[in-house]
């Protein structure tokens, strides 16, 4: 799909416009204000003129309309001076000046001007006008339609059929659903004639909804490119201006244009930028710029004015809740396609498509990769191959090899190595202790994934060590046991602080944290409580919803009770913790003398350790 642009001025255009502006400027200055380029005598006041001519210093003198000039007398060598005055209306000047001899003339009568007027009146304006021009077609990038004289124009990007880059349905993976779903809007681009036939409508826009980076934009792309048609793409921001009526005025635009290009696609990233819910209170205040933004889509996709142009307008969002319900009733956006994040077999599928390009070693198990990367959107994933890729070229080599995947995967998750923060023997012991005592309760906890990894070099922000839990197959639902089983995990590093050295620090915040946000969720959110029984008690359920629609009300009874449950299992899990710690306590010191001495284990040496830790542990 190629992009057409504005084509761009020749240098030289450039500066003889600017040369231009410059001689006109100069031109319609010197016709209004001569003076002003003229070098003229001396100024002297009125009076002092007359005294001159009284006392006889006057030899000659010129009487102009708006100046009068006289000479001084003077010798051979040094001829008189030459200065001017502002006449004043003086019905005695010309006698007294014949009474004391000077030479005088009158200027002729004023001759017919009306050109250089009618050029003292026309010429400036001209100027504004052209001035204005220059920097209109400076701002659209080259006297391309988006300059200040056209800021009501539409600054969607236009993709034309015909470049080698053509992005189809091959470049996407890991979407199939909804792959699936767009096909039929391909067809009836292609043959329109089908459907109609039959009396078949197709939608007039498709909502494209997942969360960031799962590849809507790209998958939109692939419509246009597998269907051969014209794909206008533009942002919902770049609808909104400071000026009202501007927004409304690029929808038309845009939508005209897209009908002289029938059949066509038009696509709108981030929707929710002017589609957001005109019922909710605090975004929108009557008739504002956004509001009537929005009313011009709702009214272009009901198809006024051109009934039979073939315009299909697709979109992308990942905030669905927060759109106005009028974008998603039948006849507009009535159809919607999840673009979720990829499962195994999609990942494996989108590591294929970024690896093309890249020199891999014969050694490279992309499967194992997806494996690893459970949770990942296409967006990660295709970082991950360039983070890979960027880690081999680094290390001077020629083939990008799996432990470059497996150092990306880190990178990503825990961030990069920070080997030059230096810990002192006593803070590196409790590391130690800390992360071993994660990977002992995460091993023995249903919940978790397989501990691969225990390492104490510092990672990212604030990370000491970390403990590297991985999947071994794709989950969709927990339990309540599997849930508190993470809790324990979690408080798995705290709990062999306490064991071993009789205190805790403050390396533990982040656990804490994260185990009573899990917590709270079981209670609120999941149901998972003996005392408040099945019900939910989330306090922003709704926020998009209007007024009466922020979730249940809870009372203060109600809070202290969520509030005693969600103690009461972080306390549980910690209990746990401490008696799977305490039972392997010999194997608690031992690991963590292994991982003092080499900063990381990781593989079949870790699973051979963990192996001996006894499991016979209550977890009710």
């Amino acid at each position: 799909m190629a992009v057409k642009n504005s084509p761009q001025p020749p240098r030289s255009r450039l500066i003889g416009n600017i040369l231009l502006l410059a001689g006109l400027v100069f031109l319609s200055i010197n016709l209004l204000f001569p003076q002003i380029f003229s070098q003229g005598p001396a100024q002297v006041p009125y009076s002092m003129f007359i005294h001159q001519v009284q006392e006889g210093d006057v030899t000659s003198a010129y009487v102009g309309q708006n100046q009068i000039r006289y000479q001084l007398k003077g010798d051979e060598k040094n001829p008189g001076q030459i200065l001017a005055t502002t006449p004043i209306f003086d019905l005695e000047l010309p006698k007294l000046l014949e009474a004391k001899g000077v030479e005088f003339a009158a200027a002729p009568p004023p001759g017919n001007r009306w050109f250089f007027n009618i050029l003292g009146w026309v010429i400036p304006p001209i100027i504004f006008v052209l001035v204005f021009q220059f920097f209109a077609n400076r701002g659209g990038g080259g006297g391309g339609p988006q300059g200040a004289l056209s800021i009501s124009k539409s600054k969607a990007k236009v993709y034309v059929e015909g470049d080698a880059q053509r992005i189809t349905f091959e470049d996407v993976a890991g979407v199939e659903e909804a792959k699936t779903e767009l096909v039929e809007i391909v067809d009836f681009l292609k043959n329109p004639q089908r459907y109609n036939q039959i009396g078949a409508r197709i939608p007039k826009g498709v909502l494209l909804v997942g969360p960031p980076g799962t590849g809507k934009t790209l998958l939109a792309k692939a419509v246009a490119g597998e269907a051969g048609v014209s794909f206008f793409s533009i942002s919902g921001s770049e609808f909104v201006e400071l000026f009202v009526g501007v927004g409304s005025a690029r929808v038309r635009d845009l939508f005209e244009q897209a009908k002289k290009q029938a059949p066509c696609i038009i696509f709108i990233d981030e929707l929710d930028a002017i589609g957001k819910s005109r019922a909710t209170g605090g975004f929108y205040g009557g008739n504002d710029e956004r509001e009537q933004t929005l009313n011009q889509l709702l009214t272009e996709m009901d198809g006024f004015g051109d009934a039979g142009a073939t315009v299909i307008v697709l979109a992308a969002t990942n905030r669905p809740e927060s759109l106005d319900p009028a974008l998603l009733r039948p006849g507009r956006f009535d159809r919607q396609v999840l673009v979720d994040r990829p499962d195994l077999s999609g990942r494996e599928a989108i590591l294929k498509i970024h690896a093309q390009n890249v020199k891999l070693d014969p050694s490279v198990d992309l499967k194992a990769i997806a494996t690893r990367t459970p949770g990942f959107a296409g967006a990660d994933l295709a970082n991950l191959v360039n983070e890979a890729a960027l880690l081999a070229a680094r290390n001077q080599r020629q083939l990008v090899a799996q432990e470059d995947f497996a150092e990306a995967i880190e990178r990503v998750v825990a961030g990069l190595e920070k080997k030059s923060r230096v810990l002192n023997d006593k803070e590196k012991k409790i590391v130690a202790y800390h992360e071993v005592g994660h990977a002992i309760v995460g091993y023995v906890m249903p919940g978790g994934g397989r501990v691969e990894k225990i390492s104490i070099i510092p990672r990212g922000m604030a990370a000491l060590g970390y403990t590297l839990q991985l999947p071994t197959e794709d989950r969709f639902l927990l339990d309540e046991a599997e849930l508190r089983g993470q809790i324990a995990t979690l408080l798995g590093g705290r709990s062999a602080e306490e064991i071993i050295f009789g205190s805790i620090t403050t390396g533990a915040s982040n656990d804490l944290q994260r185990a009573t946000d899990l917590a709270e969720r079981m209670v609120r959110s999941y149901g998972m409580s003996k005392v408040l029984g099945p019900l939910a008690f989330e306090e922003q359920r709704a926020m998009f919803l209007g007024e009466g629609a922020n979730g249940r009300s809870i009372s203060e009874e109600t809070a202290q009770a969520i509030d005693r449950e969600v103690k009461d299992i972080v306390e549980m899990a910690h209990q746990q913790a401490l008696e799977i710690l305490k039972r392997n306590r010999d194997l608690l010191e031992t690991i963590s003398e292994k991982l003092l001495e080499k900063e990381v284990i990781e593989g079949e040496t870790l699973h051979d350790l963990l192996g001996q830790v006894a499991k016979e542990v209550a977890v009710s």
